[in-house]
C-alpha cells in the first residue's frame, strides 16, 4: 500500500491552503501545492485549552511551513503488535520493540522476522511494556542491544534498563541483564518514560516518568529520586562520570536533568550535538526542550497545562526563576512520543529539522529550528489517522515510523 504526497513550488491562496491541511475529506493521494518552506498560518487551528500566555514570541503556534520536495509515505507493514521503539541496524534493517515484550527485525521492504524472545518479563498494563531500544556503538562487533522497559518488582513496578546480545540467528536475546532500576518502585501503570540513546562519550542517556499520580508527581523535583528525570549511566549501569550532581549530598549522581513529567522523545542535534526532548504535558502543555545538564525543567511547579479535570496545577504559574522554559509548547496537545533529527540529504529542506511522532495528534510533526528556536511547523501523514509512536532515520536517509495500530512507514523519496 503506497500513499503519495506530491508538493510543487506554487503558492495557493490561503483558503485553499487551510482546506488542504485541515479538511477531513483530504485523502492520501491528493496533491498538495505550496512554495518551499513558505510561511503560512499556524498548523494548529483549534482553540487553546488554557488562557496562558507564552513567555516569548514563537514559543507556541508558530507559522506553518510546507515541504516542496516530492516525497511519499509508504506503509511497509501492518503486522506489528503494538510497536513502541525503533532503531536502525547497520545493514539497513530495523529493530523494533513490541509492547508485550518481544522485538522484531524489519527489512526496508517491510518483511518481518519472527518475534525475538528471551527478554525479561515486562508489566505491559496500560502505558507499560517493552519500551525504547538502542544499539551499542560497537554493535557490529559485539551485537549488544540496550532497552528500557517497565519491570515488575516487589512493591509495584519501575522503569528499568537492560542489555543483552542479539543471537547470531536473530531469534533470541542472549544473557539479558538488568543494569539499572529507576527507584522508587510504584504500584501504577502510567508514565514510565522512556527512550534510550548513547551519547558522544559512549554513555547511556534515558528518560523516566514521574508515574503520573499525585503522590509521586512531586518526585520529579526530588534529586534523591529517579522519577521524572533524564539519567546518564555507563554500559554497566553506574553513574556516568562528569554528571552534574556527582559528589553532591542528597542527589543521585546518575541524574542528568530533572523536573520532567513523561519524556518519550530524546535525540541529539546532528550539528550542535545538543540533547533535545519531547515531553507530554497534562491537558495542554506538551513541550520540546533543549536539555542541559543539571537544569530543572519545572514540572509540576511550572506548566502550560491544566489537570484533565480542568483544575489548575499547583499555583497555575508558567514561569519561575531557576526553572527552564520549553523551547516550544502545544495547547491543545499532540502527545509527542519518539523524535529524531533528519541528517540526510535526500530532502535538503528537512536537514537538521526535528521530526516528532504524535499520538493523539495523529501525524508526524516537522519542526524547523534555527538558533535553538522553532521557526516553522508542518504536519505530515495527517490523512493516515494513525497514532505515531516512534520515528528514526534509516541508513538509506529515509524516515521510518511505527504506529500503535501496528504499521511501519517509510517516509522519503
Amino acid at each position: 500500500m503506497t500513499h503519495k504526497f506530491r508538493v510543487l513550488a506554487m503558492v495557493l491562496c490561503s483558503t485553499v491552503w487551510i482546506y488542504s491541511c485541515n479538511s477531513s475529506e483530504t485523502k492520501s493521494n491528493v496533491s498538495n501545492e505550496a512554495q518551499s518552506d513558505s510561511t503560512t498560518q499556524p498548523v494548529e487551528t483549534k482553540d487553546p485549552v488554557t488562557d496562558y500566555q507564552p513567555a516569548f514570541e514563537g514559543q507556541t503556534r508558530i507559522a506553518g511551513v510546507k515541504t516542496s520536495t516530492a516525497y511519499e509515505g509508504k506503509v511497509l507493514s501492518d503486522g506489528l503488535n503494538s510497536p513502541w521503539g525503533i532503531t536502525s541496524l547497520p545493514d539497513g534493517r530495523l529493530l523494533i520493540t513490541e509492547k508485550e515484550g518481544t522485538m522484531r527485525i524489519a527489512t526496508s521492504q517491510g518483511e518481518l522476522s519472527e518475534p525475538i524472545t528471551g527478554l525479561p518479563e515486562v508489566d505491559s498494563r496500560r502505558q507499560g511494556g517493552l519500551l525504547g531500544v538502542t544499539l551499542d556503538p560497537d554493535f557490529s562487533e559485539n551485537r549488544m542491544v540496550f532497552w528500557t522497559f517497565s519491570q515488575p518488582v516487589e512493591g509495584g513496578n519501575l522503569t528499568a534498563v537492560a542489555k543483552g546480545r542479539l543471537s547470531d540467528d536473530e531469534k533470541t536475546i542472549e544473557n539479558p541483564q538488568v543494569i539499572y532500576q529507576a527507584t522508587p518502585a510504584y504500584d501504577g501503570a502510567l508514565h514510565y518514560g522512556s527512550r534510550i540513546l548513547f551519547d558522544q562519550t559512549g554513555h547511556i542517556i534515558f528518560s523516566t516518568g514521574e508515574r503520573s499520580d499525585m503522590e509521586t508527581r512531586h518526585q520529579s523535583q526530588d534529586l534523591n529520586s529517579a522519577l521524572g528525570k533524564i539519567i546518564r549511566i555507563t554500559r554497566e549501569g553506574k553513574p556516568a562520570p562528569g554528571n552534574p550532581f556527582e559528589g553532591k549530598d542528597g542527589a543521585r549522581p546518575e541524574i542528568y536533568s530533572y523536573g520532567h513529567r513523561n519524556v518519550q522523545g530524546l535525540a541529539f542535534h546532528p550539528v550542535t550535538g545538543d540533547l533535545w526532548n519531547a515531553e507530554f504535558g497534562p491537558q495542554a502543555g506538551d513541550e520540546i526542550n533543549r536539555v542541559e545538564p543539571g537544569k530543572n525543567y519545572g514540572w509540576p511547579i511550572i506548566t502550560y497545562g491544566i489537570e484533565y479535570s480542568g483544575d489548575k496545577i499547583g499555583d497555575a504559574i508558567q514561569q519561575k526563576e531557576g526553572m527552564e522554559q520549553p523551547v516550544y509548547y502545544w495547547d491543545p496537545v499532540i502527545s509527542p512520543s519518539g523524535i529524531t533529527f533528519y541528517s540526510g540529504n535526500a530532502i535538503p529542506e528537512w536537514q537538521n529539522n526535528l521530526f516528532i511522532a504524535a499520538l493523539s495528534g495523529l501525524h508526524v510533526a516537522r519542526i524547523v529550528i534555527e538558533d535553538n528556536k522553532v521557526v516553522g511547523e508542518e504536519r505530515l501523514l495527517v490523512e493516515e489517522a494513525q497514532r505515531f509512536r516512534d520515528i528514526t532515520e534509516g541508513e538509506d536517509g529515509a524516515l521510518y515510523a511505527v504506529t500503535d495500530q501496528g504499521r511501519l512507514y517509510r517516509i522519503g523519496n
